[in-house]
């Protein structure tokens, strides 16, 4: 569980980052889930849009994508997901101390 001092942090890192992935029509796959864990898996955090055409809560979205990658949902803001998750690997990201 991130502090709101962590999420604060990660908001300010993702600020320049452009999404990578977009959630449309067909809603949140499991195709999509493993593709954005990869994702996460080299990059710790990433953007995921929301497009105008998908029919599901934005909020409903953004809480299927963090539980279904096991990722942290940082924010959600306007149609835009934020997810982080450390990588075992590619650790990149060094987040403030909780506290």
């Amino acid at each position: 569980m991130l502090t709101s001092k962590q999420k604060s942090f990660l908001r300010s890192e993702a600020h320049h980052i452009d999404p990578i992935f977009q959630v449309g029509k067909g809603g949140v796959s499991g195709t999509m889930l493993r593709q954005i864990e990869e994702a996460l898996e080299k990059r710790e955090l990433i953007k995921i849009s929301i497009l105008q055409n998908n029919e599901d809560d934005k909020n409903e979205v953004a809480k299927a994508l963090a539980e279904g990658t096991y990722a942290e949902l940082v924010q959600l803001i306007g149609h835009t997901v934020i997810l982080y998750k450390p990588s075992v690997k590619n650790k990149r990201i060094e987040l403030p101390r909780k506290g």
